[in-house]
């Protein structure tokens, strides 16, 4: 008798809108999180705003479904870091991952002469990426030239520290607080200061603290997000996600009625249900359908019509 095969179920099956902010450990790629967490909720679609070395750990902003498409907006937010750097020691990595390439003695340091120091990095400067990054050079990583042998010309970039907060400083270590712009390379930052400070250093221990989208809110970790996933309940794990408009506060909310919705969610004009006068014109703001459901980002018209610019609702969830 011939065996019907029970058909496996599919490993991503699940349709998840919304936001993780994964506490990311150490000792693994941001994709390598990315997939893991995706796992657990067996979510179709996912992406992740921000890579994260593989030696450093902290937020790792996880993008779902429909949140995928905010991906772009939360890499251009600001961020900040906390940093353990070694004095005394160049790698090829500029981490504690690297090969030892050059030492210096460290001049006697005090907190006070460090703070002085780091005060000098602060505001707009260049910054020149390092070649092991995932910046590319005619379609490769450089990364993948440095591991090579190989140094190509990398053009500086401009970048902006907000904040540079030294927390500790003693003879080989040295802790930062820093809160920068997005683009900027801390493992680099940290060469320039050990150099500003008369020696060499590289980073042993990396976390990202914050992404300004969110500020600094609890991380959640594989542990609690396989606790969540194996008590059998979606709603028990999707309780972690934040919802996609979480990221657009700072824009004026506008609510339509469900003619309005049918319309936005077509990506036509419409109007608002409180009357064309509650939008300046030009003004980007987020809408919002009768029972609550975030629509996506309008723009209001001369004509006081409120045009939809970005959607984050499924075409099979729309309105006839």
């Amino acid at each position: 008798m011939n065996e019907v095969a029970t058909p496996r179920p599919r490993r991503f099956d699940r349709e998840v809108d919304g936001i993780l902010l994964l506490d990311k450990p150490s000792g693994i790629s941001s994709n390598a999180a990315l997939q893991q967490a995706r796992r657990q909720f067996r979510a179709l679609k996912a992406g992740h705003a921000g890579s994260l070395d593989p030696l450093a750990s902290g937020l790792l902003p996880v993008c779902f479904g429909q949140a995928t498409k905010v991906c772009g907006q939360l890499l251009e937010s600001g961020k900040a870091y906390r940093v353990v750097a070694r004095l005394g020691q160049q790698t090829d990595t500029a981490d504690a991952e690297g090969q030892v390439i050059a030492t210096l003695p460290v001049p006697p340091l005090d907190l006070e002469t460090v703070k002085v120091v780091a005060a000098r990095f602060l505001g707009d400067q260049t910054q020149v990426p390092p070649m092991y990054s995932a910046l590319k050079h005619e379609g490769k990583r450089l990364y993948e030239l440095a591991r090579q042998g190989e140094t190509v010309e990398r053009a500086a970039r401009h970048i902006h520290i907000s904040d540079l907060e030294v927390l500790r400083a003693d003879l080989s270590e040295i802790e930062l607080e820093v809160a920068c712009s997005k683009g900027t390379y801390i493992r680099t930052l940290v060469e320039d200061v050990a150099r500003a400070l008369g020696t060499v250093g590289h980073v042993t221990a990396l976390r990202r603290l914050r992404v300004d989208a969110f500020g600094r809110p609890p991380m959640v970790t594989f542990a609690e997000l396989e606790d969540a996933a194996a008590s059998g309940d979606f709603a028990v794990l999707a309780a972690f996600l934040l919802p996609i408009d979480h990221v657009f506060m700072n824009l004026p909310r506008v609510d339509v009625d469900e003619a309005g919705e049918r319309h936005l969610t077509h990506g036509r004009r419409t109007w608002p249900a409180q009357g064309p006068a509650a939008l300046s014109e030009g003004l980007k703001a987020r809408a919002y359908g009768p029972t609550g459901r975030f629509i996506g980002l309008i723009d209001r018209q001369p004509d006081g019509a409120l045009q939809p610019t970005r959607l984050f609702v499924r075409a099979a969830g729309l309105a006839g």
